[in-house]
């Protein structure tokens, strides 16, 4: 299919009808004060502009730079306004039937005088009819200020001013570059949609241009670079980090019922779902340390084909009361924006399993974690992973928080197998060339990871030697280096019969 570009060139973002009707709604209740809290400065300022017009009242917008100017030539103050202070004597003093839109003021709300000002002009509001509207990216409205104020919260684009922001753009493009249409498929741009969603028409315009601006089309290898972008514009503080090495099921060995159990969900994420199924939730994994828990979130993302988030209990934490837990709902929040995608929790045992010297805080970051959990409607796909089953809340692993517990063993010989033919084909070795079975045995309780580990030692001999990798060098490797399975026989054995009966087996 092909974009009519030249037909819709210059549209530019969209203001519905229902935006300009909730925001004239609160201006004609008449209250003094309006926050909006956005970085769409152009859209607030469109959006007062259309509904002075239809009340027919006089709109002036004030930044730090050009002072105080109306909207209408006709309507300019007879003298010049810039200082802070001016501005709030004139609104108070000299006009009427106004409306205001303070750009840059957010700094002056931590000034004593000019939120005294601020509140006057709310006292008096029903001499002179004014509406003060402070526009900022982050506004803290002080505690006095609040009875007389109402928050306005510029809506994100739906679905399908979305797609009218990416046809603006193709329109945008064709101009530029003298062409009359950008090709792309419907399946091409209904991913380009709905991987825009969740962020401002300014951001989504931005986006849609990265897309579109190198080739002149839009195609399904344009998204993962899309899903880069949005994640750094929106998850800027620490907590999730993008994973951008996700995994296929050719990089995991064993496991199969967890994998059959991952393809049968496969299709939520392609569109090729039923309305009536519910989404998959997501999975916990317990298990032995170093037995595949991570790769198989890796591999989760990579059979979805969605992005993959790690949430970095770490970063998490602040030393102020009630930062950490705002800290987790921003995240969270941020995943919900940047779904589809696998949201990881590694090792959420250390988050959520609280000493008595926390003050509490690990129930009340589980807490904020098990109401997301219960209300969530994003397409986010949450992977657990924790080696610790003692330290796991029992509200966390009750039926119903997950769609399934898997409990990741140390590998059969089958698995064994598999996983040596992996790394050895990852690093250029032919797996027929060595006997497998003989390494699979002499493997017995290894974890996958300690296979690796193996592998790499054995090959860092034969360099040293200037000899070719074989089978005798791997053997050796194994046997100079002790499993864990035997460092830490009784706790591995203890989680091994805890989870016998509760958990389902991932091989």
């Amino acid at each position: 299919m092909n974009l009519p570009s030249a037909r819709l060139a210059g549209a530019g973002a969209p203001v519905t009808e229902s935006h300009l009707h909730d925001l004239e709604a609160i201006i004609r209740s008449r209250t003094p004060l309006v926050t909006i809290e956005s970085d769409e400065e152009p859209r607030v300022v469109s959006m007062v502009r259309q509904i002075s017009r239809r009340l027919r009242l006089k709109a002036y917008r004030w930044s730090v730079t050009e002072g105080l100017v109306a909207y209408d030539a006709c309507d300019q103050p007879p003298q010049s306004i810039h200082k802070a202070h001016e501005l709030l004597h004139y609104i108070k003093a000299d006009a009427e039937y106004c409306l205001f839109v303070l750009l840059d003021f957010h700094p002056f709300l931590e000034d004593a005088t000019l939120v005294r000002f601020l509140k006057d002009i709310a006292l008096t509001y029903t001499r002179h009819y004014n509406t003060v509207m402070i526009v900022g990216h982050s506004l803290k409205v002080p505690v006095e200020l609040r009875p007389f104020s109402a928050l306005f919260q510029l809506p994100l684009p739906t679905p399908e001013e979305l797609r009218q922001i990416v046809y603006d753009v193709a329109g945008e493009w064709g101009a530029e570059h003298g062409r009359r249409d950008v090709h792309t498929t419907e399946s091409a741009l209904q991913q380009l949609i709905r991987n825009l969603a969740g962020l401002t028409a300014t951001d989504a315009r931005r986006l849609a241009r990265k897309a579109i601006h190198d080739d002149g089309a839009i195609n399904v290898s344009d998204i993962p670079e899309v899903q880069k972008a949005k994640y750094e514009l929106l998850a800027k503080d620490g907590v999730l980090t993008f994973e951008y090495e996700t995994a296929q099921f050719a990089d995991v060995g064993g496991m199969r019922r967890l994998r059959k159990w991952l393809e049968q969900r496969r299709m939520f994420f392609t569109g090729a779902l039923k309305p009536d199924l519910d989404p998959p939730r997501g999975l916990l994994l317990l298990g032995v340390q170093g037995c595949g828990k991570s790769l198989m979130a890796k591999a989760a993302a990579g059979i979805f084909g969605v992005p993959l988030l790690r949430l970095d209990f770490g970063a998490l934490y602040n030393k102020y009361y009630g930062e950490t837990e705002r800290n987790l709902r921003q995240a969270l929040h941020n995943a919900d924006v940047l779904a589809p995608c696998v949201l990881w929790l590694d090792e959420i045992e250390k988050g959520t399993a609280g000493g008595g010297e926390d003050d509490g805080l690990s129930r009340r970051v589980l807490g904020t974690l098990l109401t997301w959990m219960s209300e969530k409607r994003s397409a986010v796909f949450l992977v657990a992973t924790a080696n610790d089953i003692t330290r796991l809340p029992p509200e966390l692993i009750r039926k119903g928080r997950f769609d399934e517990v898997f409990f990741v063993d140390l590998p059969s010989s089958a698995s064994r197998r598999e996983i040596f033919a992996i790394h050895l084909r990852k690093r250029g070795r032919d797996p027929e060339e060595f006997d497998l079975d003989k390494l699979a045995d002499h493997a017995e309780g290894f974890s996958g990871a300690e296979i690796e580990q193996a592998v790499l030692s054995a090959l860092h001999h034969a360099f040293s030697e200037g000899a070719a990798l074989d089978t005798r060098r791997i053997l050796q490797a194994l046997q100079e280096s002790p499993p864990l399975s035997v460092t830490m026989a009784e706790r591995v054995q203890a989680l091994r019969d805890w989870a016998q009966g509760r958990c389902v087996p991932a091989d």
